[in-house]
């Protein structure tokens, strides 16, 4: 059902806010937004301004014959044509017989109830070799309507693998060029492009943190456009690339899943194994913790009672939606998933302040992928 259903990880239960955590306010929500998540192989949506109100907008194909199985980071296509809503979402429907990628869907429908998808394009790269079948995770858009990507690669063990890739218009079709820019990312993750089209990625593993990509980028897959390469895959792969650890793990963020922006120039960072999100300011330099475990949790194993914060996005008014991944204490001692305890969530701010986070939706199976749409 999903990436870490097959690593083996586990059922059990976990802990959840306590109603008067929940019940903090939100008064400055954007009424304008939808928030996305991937869970259990599903897709749904979420009105935040009208308590929360959900709908399931692509059913899983075991459930439903024309559904399609979602997960991973959810990009809306910044390009499309006026009028209409295009995002991209990992799709891995058929795996391992077909393989993992990505898939190009329009939204139709504005208002929960109303809404619906229908794909239009799958986008499948050649993958490194790893120890556990290929994972899609993160997306996001440069500013020329070039698509980036990443798998994730080997997932707990083993040399990096994940890849980061760039797509090129248009996506509508199961033929759309690509090339890859890195092949050796540890565990790669979640994806924030800035608005001078830096490519922020997150890794958890063999050099955990936050990578930078520099512009300039390939613009085709072809030694014209500066992918002139090839991988062990026989890919394309591109002629050169400028990257450097932007944030190096710490114990604030020890395990970094994805990346985002702050709304004020910075980041916010979500390590899913001790439970923080983290604000770094716009060099880099850490900040503060904007979500932590209680004290009395901090040292103790999973679950925490606020989540184990995965997949990250902000809306325009500055609230952080995170996706809680669920990790539980299996009965051998490791740590994983457990089934239908993830939750999706929000935090508000008050003056600068990041209020008790809210839960937006619980009994959840591996909700590890969030996105928005406003």
């Amino acid at each position: 059902m999903s990436r870490y259903a097959r690593s083996g990880w586990s059922a059990a239960s976990i802990v959840v806010l306590a109603a008067s955590l929940v019940a903090c306010s939100d008064a400055t929500l954007d009424e304008s937004v939808l928030v996305f998540n991937g869970e259990g192989n599903r897709l749904n949506a979420y009105a935040p301004n009208q308590d929360d109100l959900k709908q399931t907008v692509i059913e899983r194909r075991s459930l439903d014959p024309g559904g399609w199985d979602i997960n991973a980071q959810i990009c809306f296509d910044p390009g499309t044509p006026p009028g209409t809503n295009r995002f991209i979402a990992g799709e891995d429907t058929g795996q391992p017989e077909l393989p993992a990628g990505w898939g190009y869907f329009e939204l139709h429908g504005r208002e929960i109830g109303d809404l619906s998808a229908t794909r239009i394009g799958k986008l499948t790269p050649t993958y490194q070799p790893a120890s556990s079948s290929p994972e899609n995770y993160g997306c996001g858009f440069l500013s020329n309507g070039t698509l980036v990507t990443t798998d994730v690669g080997n997932q707990a063990s083993g040399p990096g693998t994940g890849q980061l890739m760039l797509w090129f218009p248009p996506f509508d079709s199961t033929d759309v060029a690509y090339c890859k820019l890195d092949v050796e990312i540890g565990t790669a993750g979640g994806i924030y492009v800035g608005p001078d089209d830096a490519i922020y990625v997150a890794s958890a593993r063999v050099a955990p943190g936050i990578w930078r990509y520099t512009p300039p980028f390939p613009t085709s897959n072809d030694a014209a456009g500066g992918c002139g390469r090839v991988d062990a895959t026989g890919a394309p792969l591109a002629d050169s690339v400028t990257k450097d650890l932007f944030i190096p793990s710490s114990p604030d963020t020890p395990t970094t899943a994805a990346v985002t922006s702050n709304g004020r120039g910075g980041f916010y960072v979500s390590s899913v194994l001790n439970g923080v999100i983290a604000e770094f300011d716009r060099d880099g330099t850490f900040v503060r913790r904007v979500l932590e475990p209680p004290p009395g949790e901090m040292l103790g194993p999973v679950p925490y009672s606020t989540g184990s914060p995965f997949g990250i996005t902000v809306d325009g008014s500055g609230t952080l939606y995170y996706a809680d991944i669920g990790l539980v204490l299996r009965p051998d001692g490791g740590i994983g998933p457990g089934s239908q305890v993830g939750t999706v969530r929000r935090i508000h701010f008050s003056d600068g302040r990041p209020q008790p986070p809210v839960t937006m939706d619980s009994g959840l199976s591996f909700p590890d992928g969030i996105g928005i749409l406003e």
